[in-house]
């Protein structure tokens, strides 16, 4: 039943940040659905992995960091374009912070960690930095309607914990994970779940996509402090 719930959850989750991110990117129509397609295939791809095993960290080398470098080189590149730099920084802060707010799904992570599927520092440090930056997010959304002044910093400061709290995940998922050559903590099963579906949607699809967006929003501070 957790299972079915996740799987709902993390699809929802996808589905509303992608049709959000086409709907406000400043883009022609046609670039918005290659967009969708790139997306799409992506997450297709990422449940195929998923589904043969491929992306276990128990491997000789976690290959799920891949998955995750990916998506942020693909941006980090994509930057390089006047033209996508444009789009990227087109997106309202509003919006970007707000995608932030499905994050209080880490919930899941307690949940799974009830049924003995997580283990280790893992599920609670990654569920109780995720759902901090959710339900700060509210606030921040209204922060960034205000005209500029203190609230870049207050937003600044958000954003850098939103920041840390994913490399935090991602860190404690790898060493936390069972067989993996960069273990740290050995309790059984520890980050095990993440590596199946539907919870393996989160490192590679859901955590690229957020560390984008906080990204995007530094850029963006950065460019209201110099024009302040």
């Amino acid at each position: 039943m957790l299972d079915f719930a996740g799987t709902v959850a993390a699809a929802g989750l996808m589905v509303l940040i992608t049709n959000t991110l086409t709907m406000f990117l400043d883009i022609s129509r046609s670039a918005k659905l290659v967009l969708s397609a790139i997306m799409g295939l992506w997450i297709g791809l990422c449940a195929a992995a998923a589904a043969a095993g491929i992306i276990e960290t128990s491997r000789p080398f976690p290959l799920i960091g891949i998955f995750i470098a990916l998506p942020l080189a693909a941006a980090a590149i994509a930057t390089a374009w006047p033209a996508a730099r444009k789009a990227m920084l087109s997106l309202p802060m509003q919006v970007m912070i707000g995608l932030n707010v499905g994050r209080v799904l880490a919930v899941f992570f307690l949940l799974l960690a009830a049924e003995g599927r997580l283990a280790g520092p893992f599920p609670y440090f990654a569920a109780g930095g995720d759902i901090i930056t959710a339900v700060v997010a509210l606030p921040m959304m209204r922060l960034a309607a205000m005209p500029s002044g203190p609230r870049t910093s207050a937003i600044a400061a958000w954003n850098l914990f939103g920041i840390a709290d994913l490399v935090l995940a991602i860190t404690l998922g790898v060493t936390s994970a069972e067989g993996s050559p960069l273990q740290v903590f050995h309790t059984a099963p520890g980050s095990e779940a993440m590596q199946h579906l539907p919870w393996s949607f989160v490192p590679t699809v859901l955590v690229p996509l957020w560390l984008i967006l906080h990204a995007i929003i530094w850029v963006r501070l950065r460019e209201l402090r110099q024009a302040a």
